[in-house]
C-alpha cells in the first residue's frame, strides 16, 4: 500500500480525532454498496477528475493502485473524461494520473 502525502500526515497527526472521523466515514461509504473495492476506487478517481482537483486525482489514482487497478484503466478512467468534460480537461487529469505512474513504471 502506498503511503499518504506529507501533508496528510502532517494533517493527521496534528488533528486525530478529525482524522479518525474521516476515515471512519471513509469507510463506512465504501461499505455501504455492492461495489467492490476496485470499482469503487475508479469511481472516486472519476469523481476527481470531474472536480479537476489535482490533489484528489493524485490520492485517488494511488488508492485505485492499490486496490488492483493497472495503469491502464487509471488512464481510461481519464479518457472517459473526454467528451463530457473536454479535451484539455482530459489531457490535465492524465498528466495528474501520469504523476502518480511516472515514479511506479520507472
Amino acid at each position: 500500500m502506498s503511503q499518504p502525502p506529507k501533508r496528510f500526515r502532517e494533517f493527521l497527526a496534528a488533528y486525530p480525532e478529525v482524522g479518525e472521523a474521516y476515515q471512519r466515514l471513509g469507510s463506512a461509504t465504501m461499505q455501504a454498496g455492492p461495489l467492490d473495492r476496485k470499482a469503487a476506487q475508479l469511481v472516486k478517481l472519476g469523481i476527481a477528475i470531474g472536480m479537476k482537483q489535482a490533489g484528489a486525482v493524485h490520492a485517488h489514482a494511488r488508492k485505485a493502485l492499490d486496490a488492483g487497478c493497472t495503469p491502464d484503466e487509471l488512464r481510461h478512467a481519464a479518457l472517459l473524461a473526454t467528451t463530457t468534460l473536454g479535451f484539455p480537461s482530459m489531457m490535465t487529469a492524465l498528466s495528474w494520473i501520469e504523476d502518480v505512474l511516472e515514479p511506479n513504471e520507472a
